[in-house]
């Protein structure tokens, strides 16, 4: 197939196999991480924005190019996930552009898509950097627009378009100097291509198949550990205060922390709602009743629940909140409030750590569960607040979240700089309702310029990473986004990382462990800051985090 204009059937059959190909490749792809580390997910991310795209698009039957090209345009403003995911949803949204007012499409409206969709990328980057997926889809449409005419057949062209990308793609270890170090070419850019690539082959005639994945084995009999295991009761209730002014909310929390865990309390002048998994439900009505009396009564048994889950759900992955309710928002009050606060944590001892410090919604993700746009959007619609913050709390996050408050208009929408837990934590340990709009962002902003952020996991290969050769298995201590220490036993890591993120002007240290983090280790860590930094206040959190065995922060 090589025709000189494209219609709508075949701009969705090009893209449809562009997607595919994308995910038949997306491990690979996520390998490519420059960084050693468990949480590759640029070619999941990818995916993911380019699939949420397609499906806005599948259903459509002889429609214009221009129909095609916005509806592919909003699924993946929509769906973008990861800063790869945003960039790549830019590229496409920018494509699309150059297809307006018409019913088929030659090749020049091709690669001037192509091209506006650069602008756009460029454009949607607060810092733009060369040797990354941009490079590679600027010098491709820029080689392509040297040859592309009306009467060229589009195929011939948009081979133009994948043979300098991949060239660019090369060329990348040379641009940026981490990437040569690492031995690998750019993730990004590599996805890109594989895109193009399938775009160009629909054309050919060779349509894709989506590779079978491995299927979990069906779970028939509960483990033992699953047995012994009691969830207890999802409990929720509300109480009428009696007298408002006596609630203190704190000691509430307390008292309610005792019997359980998930708890979440939401109150105003009036009422107070209450979430909490507990096997002592009645209990937790008692707690209730002093305050005021029960409405609104809901107790659900999640022992049951789990076991029907693993009897007869598909795997998710997930397992963390076993009830099946969405406890990502708490509740909502009728009442607006001035302020509500979106951020994404990853981590049972996490979530409930930043609901206590007053968050109105937490979404689940994080390293390698990046949100989307569309869950950003989501979630603000469910927060009752005339301000709301997003405090997002990574890196690859960023992007979505900004992508989501311009997309919102009947709200007030602020995106807070944190790209990592511990300037999320920061931006919160300070932040005062009672102020202004602009003097509490600009306070939480000046706390998380304050904070050194620390990070431990481990490497997943054999690298050479700002002149440490890493071996497998390593422990990887991150400070600030790079990695400082590399040691084959973790204890070894944390401390070694801790004394370089400490200054003389340090005051404060918080560490938040992991699950597969002991106390032992705990108290180890602990006494050696009272000894060799006996000047920091000290807090330890059981973060339960997955993935990075300590989250610390130091301000």
């Amino acid at each position: 197939m090589s025709p000189v204009k494209m219609d709508g059937n075949t701009l969705i059959l090009t893209l449809k196999n562009g997607a595919i190909n994308l995910k038949n490749n997306s491990q690979m792809i996520n390998d490519l991480n420059v960084f050693p580390v468990p949480d590759g997910d640029t070619g999941s991310n990818m995916y993911s924005t380019m699939n949420s795209g397609i499906q806005s698009i599948e259903s459509l039957k002889d429609e214009s190019v221009e129909r095609v090209g916005k509806a592919l345009s909003r699924g993946l403003l929509m769906g973008a996930r990861g800063n790869s995911g945003v960039i790549l949803s830019q590229l496409f949204s920018g494509f699309a552009k150059s297809f307006k007012d018409l019913v088929t499409a030659n090749a020049v409206h091709w690669v001037e898509g192509m091209r506006l969709g650069v602008e756009q990328a460029y454009g949607a980057v607060i810092n733009p950097v060369e040797g990354t997926i941009l490079t590679v889809a600027r010098e491709a449409a820029e080689k392509a627009l040297e040859v592309a005419k009306a009467d060229s057949r589009i195929l011939e062209v948009m081979e133009i378009y994948l043979e300098e990308a991949r060239a660019s793609l090369k060329r990348t270890p040379d641009l940026l100097p981490v990437l040569k170090e690492s031995g690998v070419v750019d993730s990004g850019g590599v996805g890109m291509v594989v895109i193009v690539e399938g775009m160009v082959a629909a054309l050919k005639g060779e349509v894709y198949e989506e590779e079978k994945q491995k299927k979990p084995k069906p779970v028939k009999t509960l483990k033992q550990e699953d047995e012994d295991v009691d969830f207890g009761y999802c409990t929720e209730f509300i109480v009428q205060l009696e007298d408002p002014e006596k609630f203190n909310k704190d000691r509430f929390v307390k008292q309610l922390s005792r019997l359980g865990d998930s708890v979440v309390v939401v109150a105003d002048e009036e009422i107070c709602k209450v979430h909490i998994h507990t096997e002592k439900p009645g209990d937790a009505l008692n707690i209730g009743q002093q305050y005021g009396e029960i409405a609104n009564l809901k107790i659900e048994n999640m022992t049951m629940q789990h076991t029907e889950t693993l009897l007869h759900s598909k795997v998710n992955g997930s397992g963390e909140d076993t009830c099946g309710h969405d406890h990502g928002s708490a509740f909502r009050l009728d009442t607006k409030k001035k302020y509500g606060i979106i951020t994404v944590v990853n981590g049972k001892g996490l979530k409930t750590m930043f609901r206590e410090m007053g968050v109105s919604y937490v979404i689940d993700g994080g390293q390698t569960m990046n949100p989307s746009t569309q869950d950003f959007i989501d979630a603000v619609k469910q927060v009752n607040a005339e301000n709301i913050l997003i405090i997002p709390n990574n890196k690859n996050v960023f992007l979505s979240a900004q992508q989501a408050s311009k997309s919102i208009e009947d709200k007030n929408v602020i995106v807070i700089p944190a790209k990592t837990i511990a300037q999320g934590y920061a931006s919160l340990t300070m932040f005062d309702a009672s102020q202004d709009v602009e003097a509490a962002v600009e306070e939480m902003e000046s706390l998380i310029e304050n904070v050194t952020s620390g990070e431990v996991t481990y490497a997943v290969r054999k690298t050479s990473v700002n002149g440490m050769k890493i071996a497998k298995g390593d422990f990887l201590g991150i400070k600030d986004g790079d990695i400082v220490v590399s040691e084959e036993e973790r204890f070894a890591t944390v401390k070694a990382l801790i004394d370089q993120m400490v200054a003389e002007e340090s005051e404060i240290i918080t560490i938040m462990y992991g699950k597969d983090v002991e106390k032992d280790e705990v108290a180890r860590l602990t006494e050696h800051i009272q000894k060799t930094h006996s000047a920091l206040e000290l807090e330890t959190i059981d973060g339960q985090q997955p993935i990075y065995s300590y989250l610390i922060a130091v301000e």
